[in-house]
């Protein structure tokens, strides 16, 4: 059972650094997607005038245990689909969110959107209440992937939206990309990319499909009405996608995410260093000091919960001082920068060969790894076996 006292207080450090970064989960969408495992609902208005309700209260709830404002540098709000909300409703989440805490001068806020809900008179508004970053669910610019996947844009639709987002005046678009879908060819991918270049968009995030249970996919591609896209296929996309992007100006900052100099998501960057944030509405996750906890993802249970006054936390878990250092190795080593060997021993008290005597030696001479600039990285041999590196720094099961 979950001590709600505790976990209000959970947010609250006096004379600490707060977090530093809010997830606002929006779970709807127009249709769920075939590859789709995130915790989302179909969209109807009645349930999303009840979600921002229940979001509101849980604000309120937060801040009684907290004696000042938190103050956050990065909002992210995702989903789902938030830009399927009315506009109405977008608004009054962002009119929430910075009258209940502390944003910086300079606070990230970025917005989900997929193409078709979005035009010229919301991303206008939605620019003018402090949006400054667009992240747009494109993931594929021919018809045969995007039906695949289960999309109900086009390609055509993801152009007009980029560029209404410019007209609107968003210099900070991200565009979310997918490759080995089955069907999908090298030559498929590489044109896919070419196109995403020619948009000039600032980030662009390129993800390998990952076939997840209770999909739609998952059923078609077990009833054989689909191939898997060949391994070989998916090694070569992924090296296409560096080369590609890095050559158009998009360096490569971790194993999935490309931007322009300073255009990185700085929201994704406090997970990857495995910083502190702060999670609302279903399913959404927080990590504060060593405290892990999530919220329902059943959405009736999470508004009931908040309407009878209290927080609708689903679980919670102590991170362990060993699996506080495993996290960091294995979201370190997903940056292209790779895990600063100084600022981890800054932060734990000893080194990564104190800890894992011998290992790293090891994985560098078998040429998985790289230091380089005080940084133990992935080398590109090492990327293509990325799980089987990060499982030798895995915590014995004693601790």
């Amino acid at each position: 059972m979950v001590n709600d006292i505790n976990y209000v207080s959970n947010y609250c450090f006096i004379g600490e650094n707060p977090p530093t970064s809010l997830y606002v989960h929006v779970p709807f969408c127009i249709r769920k997607c075939d590859y789709c495992d995130f915790i989302s609902f179909p969209y109807n208005s009645k349930d999303a005038v009840r979600f921002v309700a229940g979001l509101r209260r849980e604000i309120e709830l937060i801040n009684a245990g907290c004696e000042k404002s938190l103050s956050i540098s990065t909002v992210f709000m995702g989903g789902g689909t938030p830009s399927c909300l009315s506009l109405e409703l977008i608004l009054e989440i962002i009119k929430l969110i910075k009258n209940n805490f502390s944003l910086s001068d300079n606070a990230e806020f970025t917005v989900e959107a997929n193409p078709g809900t979005i035009d010229r008179e919301k991303l206008d508004l939605l620019y003018r209440a402090g949006v400054n970053r667009l992240s747009i669910g494109a993931q594929a610019f021919d018809s045969q992937t995007l039906n695949i996947l289960g999309r109900i844009h086009t390609s055509e639709q993801t152009i007009d939206a980029i560029r209404a987002a410019r007209a609107a005046g968003f210099d900070n678009i991200n565009l979310d990309l997918i490759f080995g879908v089955p069907g999908q060819s090298p030559a498929a991918w590489r044109r896919c990319l070419e196109q995403a270049i020619q948009l000039q968009t600032e980030h662009i995030a390129a993800y390998g499909l990952q076939v997840e249970e209770r999909t739609r996919l998952k059923r078609r591609l077990d009833r054989g009405e689909l191939l898997p896209c060949a391994e070989e296929d998916q090694i070569q996309m992924y090296e296409d996608t560096a080369a590609l992007l890095e050559h158009a100006g998009l360096r490569k900052y971790e194993i999935s995410n490309y931007a322009r100099p300073g255009r990185e998501c700085r929201h994704n960057l406090v997970y990857w260093h495995n910083g502190e944030y702060i999670g609302m509405g279903p399913a959404a996750h927080s990590r504060i000091k060593n405290r892990r906890f999530a919220n329902t993802e059943n959405i009736n249970l999470y508004l009931s919960k908040l309407e009878a006054g209290v927080l609708p936390v689903a679980w919670e878990e102590t991170v362990t001082p060993e699996n506080d250092a495993f996290e960091t190795i294995f979201l370190g080593l997903r940056l292209a920068a790779g895990l600063n060997l100084e600022w981890f021993k800054a932060r734990f008290g000893y080194s990564l060969d104190e800890r894992y005597p011998g290992v790293v030696r090891r994985l560098i001479e078998q040429g998985f790894l790289e230091e380089a600039e005080g940084c133990l990285r992935l080398t590109r041999r090492g990327v293509n076996v990325s799980n089987m590196v990060m499982s030798e720094f895995v915590p014995p099961t004693s601790y």
